[in-house]
């Protein structure tokens, strides 16, 4: 491709109007939308209630040709350009102030191959849809844990869930994709064909291009697995801390065990006076044979005094939704996130004075775990670089009174620089907010220079930059 100037990332934005966008609309088979029009509000409305911002039009493709016609027009005109998936970022990338919008959720199909274990996945297409067209055939890919997400986007980022210590991230199972790149052009990308940008599709976020097919390898799991929570009082939180870092330290591959700390729900296991106090909660999943799974949870389970145990046996695609309530669409989020080197008593000190002061019920501190098949895979292989990290924490800050903003957004700043210094300095790209653009570096670490190289190949305009970007190399 020619050299090309790369847009600076808060540039003008030229005005659009029916007239200057006619040409579009008279090629698309799917809708172009202006403000007031049917299917402008559904399309700008993104999960985290934080993001209120308006294109100034919006492409709800029908395929992969409205994708690259609308890429040609937002390249030829000098438009900003932002493409929405499963608009679950909680960095709110996917909509623009005033550009053109490309919504990718009409497309939505899901087409499996129970011979070949493989599907093909568009990118309209949320985890929940996915994993039910996957285990009516008793298969899966590794997703995360929230099925409203997209599938889109979560690849892109790099992708883990309660199958990953297993099976690896989603990247580790993606075996190609279909993308539409800076020049219009729509290219496959796969080991074989476009290897460059194949690698850097795998954990470079939305940098490269529009994805408008993904396929996946699948892997025989379910329909049921062995899941489920512990809850535990609060007041017992540093010996069980202590526990949960001794027990995740031999834990097999086929489970994984996470830590949600936050003001009790009205669960229905929970007796009422527990209900918006403080609580620990161990979140559990075990894919393999129901009775070793129980021998392997058996040491997290017998730890502390419980207020309540509902591990066992659950359809997979029941348990892909247990957290759902806690993640709803609607509400404000700010998120911050670490990757830890361990889970030592001094950051358990940092976690447990900050769960003590929750600015709001719906506020939470997540430990997840990660190794098993993920550290497997050298960290050069794709974009992900962080293949050796085996703790991470995320702060998710809810909250639904938008005069709370600064008071959230402080006490989750708080946590994070407070946690500062036991942490690598690494982070996941899909965790982090919209004012983290110094971190960018970081979450690819020894990948960076590649990257950006990968970068001025396909986009050196920069037309692809509303995302946690990568800059094109000079």
């Amino acid at each position: 491709m020619t050299n090309v100037m790369p847009k600076p990332e808060h540039a003008e934005v030229p005005a659009l109007t029916p007239e200057k966008l006619a040409p579009l609309r008279e090629k698309l088979r799917g809708a172009l939308c202006f403000p007031g029009e049917p299917g402008y509000e559904q399309a700008r409305t993104l999960w985290n209630a934080m993001i209120d911002k308006h294109p100034g039009a919006v492409v709800r493709a029908a395929g992969a040709a409205d994708v690259m016609r609308a890429v040609d027009f937002a390249r030829d005109h000098d438009v900003l350009l932002s493409v929405r998936g499963g608009g679950h970022n909680v960095a709110g990338n996917a909509v623009c102030e005033g550009g053109l919008m490309i919504d990718l959720t009409p497309m939505k199909s899901v087409r499996i191959d129970p011979v070949r274990r493989t599907a093909r996945v568009e990118p309209g297409v949320t985890l929940g849809e996915f994993d039910r067209e996957a285990q009516a055939f008793g298969l899966a890919t590794p997703l995360g844990i929230n099925s409203t997400t997209g599938v889109a986007g979560l690849t892109l980022g790099g992708g883990f869930g309660w199958t990953s210590r297993k099976l690896g991230l989603t990247i580790d199972n993606l075996l190609s994709a279909d993308v539409v790149t800076a020049d219009g052009k729509l290219l496959h990308a796969s080991e074989e064909e476009n290897a460059d940008l194949f690698w850097a599709l795998r954990g470079g976020g939305g940098n490269f291009g529009v994805v408008t097919s993904f396929e996946f390898r699948l892997h025989p799991l379910g329909p049921m697995v062995l899941a489920g929570l512990v809850v535990h009082p609060f007041s017992r939180a540093k010996e069980l801390l202590a526990g949960f870092r001794s027990f995740t330290a031999t834990a097999p591959d086929e489970l994984t065990a996470w830590v949600v700390m936050r003001k009790a729900p009205p669960l229905p296991f929970l007796p009422p006076e527990v209900h918006g106090k403080e609580i620990l909660v161990f979140a559990a999943c075990y894919v393999g044979d129901a009775e070793e799974g129980l021998k392997a949870l058996a040491p997290l389970r017998a730890l502390g005094q419980p207020i309540a145990d509902v591990i066992g046996p659950a359809p997979f695609v029941a348990w892909q939704t247990a957290l759902d309530p806690l993640l709803t669409p609607g509400a404000r989020n700010y998120w911050k996130s670490h990757d830890l080197r361990e889970l030592g008593d001094a950051a358990i000190d940092v976690l447990l004075d900050s769960v003590r002061r929750l600015p709001s019920p719906e506020c939470e501190v997540f430990i997840g775990t990660l190794g098993g098949a993920i550290g497997r895979v050298p960290a050069d292989a794709t974009a992900y670089s962080r293949r050796d990290v085996r703790l991470f924490v995320n702060v998710h800050t809810r909250w639904t009174d938008r005069t709370q903003d600064a008071e959230c957004i402080r006490w989750a700043r708080s946590l994070f620089a407070a946690l500062t210094p036991y942490a690598t300095g690494g982070v996941y790209v899909n965790f982090m907010p919209e004012d983290e653009a110094q971190r960018v570096q970081g979450a690819y670490g020894s990948n960076w220079e590649r990257l950006a190289k990968v970068k001025a190949k396909y986009d050196p305009g920069n037309l692809f930059r509303l995302n946690q970007n990568i800059r094109p190399a000079s």
